[in-house]
């Protein structure tokens, strides 16, 4: 006797926002965060920031996240003023990238 599946959208939607979803998300930006913290560059002897960057990664859990609202997510990001010069670079300072390859490398 063949199994037979029936899909709930709504049951669907309550597992990609429950507790259980959100904690693997966390999980998966903790790690992304600690490759991130690995790989961010600190800065020359002469910074007046050295090491701000490499210090302001944040994980934030999010319930409702994604591009319609339905699901749970964690962001990762980082706080320090300069955070977007390192990540995408300047005419002066070359791009980073280092939440790009954090994010590529970790998250499993």
């Amino acid at each position: 006797m063949a199994a037979r599946f029936r899909m709930s959208r709504r049951g669907v939607g309550q597992l990609l926002r429950s507790d259980m979803m959100l904690a693997e998300m966390v999980r998966r930006g903790e790690v992304i965060k600690n490759v991130a913290e690995s790989i961010a560059p600190v800065g020359g002897p002469g910074d007046p920031h050295r090491g701000l960057y490499k210090s302001s990664f944040f994980v934030q859990p999010v319930r409702r996240g994604g591009r319609r609202r339905d699901r749970a997510i964690a962001v990762v990001g980082n706080t320090a003023p300069h955070g977007a010069h390192v990540e995408y670079g300047t005419e002066r300072v070359p791009a980073h990238h280092v939440l790009l390859r954090a994010a590529q490398a970790g998250g499993r």
